[in-house]
């Protein structure tokens, strides 16, 4: 499978993202479970068809891309590939020197936005994100050392990942966390997230409590044809409320905020609303 991953990470993004579309449909008409749950929660957010049809394909182009960006050779930077939107407010947050929490859901190419930070920022300040270890040794390896990039840090999404988080944020580095992500149970609350109640990370929230980091909303959108990413940075809309359950409902508001700008790019067939899993480990791990 490796020897596979690399020969596809010498294909053109643009190959990749066709060949992805397929996957995506592949996928969709394959498994009814996954068409089931993707359109249930399309429609519950409000979706229209089109918008749901095109999330079958950008849903594959996403898995499609994660050779390229995992195993490319880190000399081949992503640089003009990356348009960005919003790069003042990163820059405002670094010059404040209190920690900057990046928040993105599962939307269009998520790990891009971890890798163009680096590679912009990364010698000024360290990005840490986590990640949630692959049951496969394989690859669970390969996300370690595909996501440890110049200025880029990868920890696990356990309790020693979550420490290490803090440490970072009080050295006034910068943290990424995908907050739609069902954390472990006893990690979370139960809050709304389009209207239906989803066991809801509280580790963003507690980690601007404990560190007073500053908050901004991000989204990269997979642009047509391979021909890049539009990474667009947002400040959240208020500062977070110093009540926990508050706190982790305005967060929830905010990737709702971030989905509705480009609806056709969110995994809608991600299992958003199941029960927590027990386990010994942390929330929002990339």
């Amino acid at each position: 499978m490796l020897s596979l991953m690399r020969w596809l990470a010498g294909r053109s993004l643009g190959t990749l993202h066709i060949w992805g579309a397929l996957v995506g449909w592949l996928a969709y008409l394959g498994s009814p479970t996954y068409r089931r749950r993707l359109r249930a929660h399309a429609t519950l957010a409000g979706v229209s068809a089109r918008e749901r049809r095109a999330s079958v394909a950008e849903a594959g182009r996403m898995v499609a891309e994660l050779p390229w960006l995992w195993l490319r050779p880190q000399q081949r930077a992503l640089g003009e590939r990356v348009q960005w939107r919003g790069e003042q407010f990163i820059e405002q947050a670094l010059d404040a020197g209190r920690g900057l929490l990046l928040l993105t859901p599962h939307l269009g190419s998520f790990e891009v936005t971890a890798q163009a930070f680096a590679e912009r920022w990364g010698a000024r300040v360290k990005l840490t994100v986590m990640y949630r270890p692959a049951r496969q040794v394989w690859l669970s390896g390969l996300q370690e050392t595909a996501r440890r990039r110049p200025g880029l840090e990868a920890v696990p999404a356990t309790l020693t990942g979550v420490r290490q988080m803090i440490r970072a944020l009080r050295r006034g580095e910068s943290v990424g966390l995908l907050p739609d992500q069902v954390p472990p149970e006893g990690m979370g609350v139960w809050a709304p997230f389009f209207g239906r109640e989803a066991y809801t990370m509280t580790l963003a929230a507690r980690l601007v409590q404990q560190t007073g980091a500053a908050v901004l909303l991000a989204r990269c959108e997979r642009q047509p044809w391979g021909r890049g990413f539009l990474l667009v940075i947002e400040p959240l809309p208020a500062a977070l409320d110093d009540s926990l359950e508050a706190a982790v409902l305005q967060i929830n508001r905010a990737m709702e905020h971030i989905i509705r700008q480009c609806p056709d790019q969110y995994l809608w067939g991600y299992a958003r609303y199941k029960q927590p899993r027990a386990e010994a480990s942390a929330g929002g791990a990339a």
